[in-house]
């Protein structure tokens, strides 16, 4: 394990302005992005729209990694280049999702567990070889009540992120860990913090026994926010000060970078938070971004699946990228939404 070019992979991906776009859809899941524009996901279609994304120009002013999908590591663009490679000569670090999905845990049926685990040091090995320098696995954490998430449940997924995290690093790719405590239910704010507080801590505590280096991993967590249907939504700046509270007592000093989830967030909203979050007080780690639905849903809308839309599709990517490259610096305003 090359311990300094974990360090300067990370660093790089969470450079100054920079954050991850998020282009790992599985299949089924861009399906359901495609079926709002009536386009059919053949893999043409799903190799072209991600050739949309990665070539418009100037994005590398503000994306500093982009995650893909098995499928998409693999493809190319046009003219035969792969997207790995032109990804890298853009100084854009190519990243792979190396899990398989989060299923029902045994005995535990209300709770998930990723899968993926088996026969992934042989995965990573292929993966870097077709140009990954970083990988993404994803645990899912929900609240129902009182009662779910169990410390067992915790504990199980804790543990699956830091054997990834170890595997990667073991073969010198950067893990992004990202527990998510989901924002699908009815809980407030203060139910959200305490949950992602227990999550955070049983994570650490497993990264720390797998030997895995803090300064060669990048962490992708939840913002600590209310439950989509519960009745009093917080202001941005309550959300802001729940979440650093939580990262804070919670997350290393020697993580590199933090690289908040959208998890169901309107695309002003990410931006909102994120910039509120630059804003409201000092931080040891950069704090940033990994966005899918809240960089690309403004994307789809523009694009249609029609090739007279590409120009503005990208044109709306990039205004995109660039609103939160300012919140990384804590330099965006609600108003630049309607500008351009």
């Amino acid at each position: 394990m090359a311990k300094d070019n974990l360090w300067s992979v990370a660093k790089a991906i969470v450079a100054k302005q920079k954050g991850v776009l998020a282009a790992d859809e599985s299949n089924p899941t861009i399906q359901k992005r495609f079926d709002t524009i009536n386009v059919t996901s053949t893999e043409e279609n799903r190799r072209r729209y991600r050739e949309i994304l990665f070539t418009t120009k100037d994005i590398e002013r503000y994306i500093g990694g982009v995650i893909l999908f098995d499928e998409t590591l693999r493809q190319t663009t046009q003219d035969g280049t792969p997207f790995a490679e032109l990804l890298s000569s853009r100084g854009i670090v190519p990243g792979i999702k190396v899990d398989k999905g989060a299923k029902a845990l045994a005995l535990h049926p209300e709770e998930k567990i990723t899968e993926g685990l088996d026969g992934l040091r042989e995965r990573l090995v292929e993966y870097k070889q077709l140009g990954a320098k970083f990988a993404k696995w994803r645990a899912v954490i929900e609240i129902d009540d009182r009662d779910i998430p169990t410390t067992f449940g915790i504990r199980a997924n804790a543990h699956g992120l830091a054997r990834y995290a170890a595997l990667c690093q073991e073969l010198g790719i950067v893990p992004i860990v990202e527990p998510e405590v989901l924002m699908d239910g009815a809980h407030d704010i203060e139910r959200c913090e305490e949950v992602t507080s227990r999550v955070l801590e049983a994570v650490f505590t497993e990264l720390d026994a797998h030997r895995v280096l803090f300064e060669g991993m990048l962490l992708k967590p939840n913002m600590v926010i209310a439950g989509m249907k519960c009745a009093r939504q917080e202001s941005v700046q309550r959300v802001a000060e729940a979440t650093l509270r939580c990262l804070t007592r919670y997350v290393p000093a020697a993580i590199p970078g933090i690289v908040f989830l959208s998890g169901g967030q309107s695309a002003a909203d990410a931006t909102d938070h994120l910039n509120a979050i630059n804003r409201t007080s000092p931080h040891p780690w950069q704090v940033s971004f990994s966005y899918g639905r809240a960089l690309q849903a403004p994307v789809l809308a523009a694009w249609k699946g029609q090739e007279s839309n590409v120009a503005a599709a990208q044109k709306t990517f990039l205004k995109r990228c660039r609103l939160n490259g300012l919140a990384r610096d804590g330099k965006y305003d609600r108003a630049m939404e309607a500008a351009e």
